[in-house]
């Protein structure tokens, strides 16, 4: 069942992007995905103020990526590129997580449940037997809740962090039509420029809080 495990990391990852930022891949606690032997052996690669990301969690998400490319039809980067483009990413993801814990944010049950069910009928199954394809694939429901519980937190975080930075006024959307030639909805003409400053908005936050942070890579050193 590994398209069940791809589809539902998918909309793990759709669920980071929060204000339109680029994806930030899911980070994975101690057991997440990973058997017991293998977390054993396990090396750290990157020191992230006081916690540290491990390689199994990298290889894990670099896996992920290099499958969605694949499925995407999409050219897969040399390794050490996307390792280092992965470990970024994790990176990036535990300071914000990091953030969340400090802010005293949560995700409740019922927002949760309902995210949850949504991933199971976007697979055409019922929650047992989503469960039960989940299982097959060696994944627990358990873990696709925290999975899912960690990815709507960052988007939370995200929301409150940059979409305050984000403001749009009646003179920039029409300027925007007209820039369009018109041919386009002051809806849609919205959108698009809210879209855009929110990408900004996001790289810009993403930049502070890193350099807000201490980061030390130990990457070269994980192989």
């Amino acid at each position: 069942m590994h398209s069940v495990r791809i589809a539902v990391l998918g909309t793990a990852l759709a669920l980071a992007i929060g204000l339109g930022a680029a994806p930030l891949y899911a980070q994975q606690g101690e057991s997440d995905f990973e058997p017991v032997a293998r977390q054993s052996l396990d090396r750290i690669v990157a020191v992230v103020n006081d916690r540290a990301i491990m390689a199994s969690e990298l290889e894990e998400r670099v896996e992920q990526a290099r499958s969605q490319l694949v499925s995407n039809q999409v050219e897969v980067p040399p390794e050490a590129s996307l390792r280092e483009q992965m470990l970024d990413r994790l990176i990036v993801e535990e300071i914000q997580l990091q953030l969340a814990e400090e802010a005293g944010l949560s995700i409740d049950d019922t927002q949760l449940n309902r995210q949850v069910r949504g991933i199971a009928e976007s697979n055409g199954m019922t929650l047992e037997q989503f469960a039960d394809a989940l299982e097959a694939d060696g994944l627990s429901l358990g873990q696709v809740r925290e999975e899912v519980r960690r990815q709507l937190l960052l988007r939370e975080l995200q929301q409150r962090r940059v979409g305050s930075r984000v403001n749009l006024s009646e003179r920039e959307v029409e300027r925007f039509i007209e820039q369009q030639g018109g041919n386009i909805s002051r809806d849609q003409a919205s959108q698009a420029l809210f879209q855009r400053k929110a990408n900004q908005a996001m790289e810009a936050w993403i930049q502070e809080i890193r350099a807000e942070a201490f980061i030390d890579k130990r990457l070269s050193a994980s192989r």
